[in-house]
């Protein structure tokens, strides 16, 4: 599993940004964010999976627009398609966890956010989450046992949540994908949407056999 996987890694190493591959076009994509949302951590992610087709949606705790935060300072805003309760009853394929400082610990803190995690937990659904988008997980429980990568200062959370850290630019467990910080974007989206491309080529989790794979 692991060879091969490689192997595709090495077949397409630009395959986000390939705009003639729509190979998730008819997918779709929750991105769960509220104010203080690391910038880059989401419009990039937001690019690199439109790019292949996939229709990607905002959800958050309130309708209108949530701000972004880059540079020490607010950044740009985006429009909220749904919220969270909204977003129960929609059908998503995949979830995306941005980080920022302030926006996981307002998600981590409301019952119907890390209840909207928990669907995609229970239904075996893709998530990538990057930098703090990690936290939001560890309020599910869902981190107990899984090989993940954050932003450094969250290493003890994880570990006291029974994850096993390791210090990488990118993580593959199973249908987790994890990254440290924006400077691992290039490869957290290369990687988020290859795993993505083989969970909806397969239908099924994509090479769960017991594998983990860093970068």
């Amino acid at each position: 599993m692991f060879e091969k996987l490689n192997y595709r890694i090495q077949k397409k190493p630009d395959l986000y940004m390939d705009e003639d591959i729509r190979e998730l076009s008819g997918t779709h994509a929750a991105i769960l964010a509220t104010d203080g949302f690391e910038e880059s951590e989401l419009l990039e992610p937001k690019k690199a999976l439109e790019a292949v087709g996939v229709q990607v949606h905002i959800v958050s705790l309130k309708p209108g627009r949530i701000k972004g935060w880059t540079s020490n300072d607010w950044g740009k805003s985006i429009h909220v398609d749904y919220t969270v309760l909204d977003a129960f009853s929609m059908d998503f394929d995949f979830l995306v966890l941005p980080g920022g400082v302030i926006n996981p610990d307002k998600l981590r803190n409301d019952q119907n956010a890390v209840a909207f995690v928990q669907t995609f937990i229970n239904q075996h659904k893709p998530i990538a989450a990057i930098c703090h988008g990690v936290q939001t997980l560890i309020e599910t429980g869902f981190v107990r046992g899984k090989t993940m990568t954050s932003w450094s200062s969250l290493k003890t959370d994880l570990v006291n949540a029974g994850a096993r850290w390791v210090d990488k630019e990118v993580v593959v467990d199973h249908n987790l994908i994890t990254s440290r910080k924006p400077a691992d974007l290039a490869a957290f989206n290369q990687t988020m949407v290859r795993e993505f491309i083989d969970f909806h080529t397969r239908h099924s989790l994509p090479n769960t056999i017991g594998y983990v794979q860093t970068f």
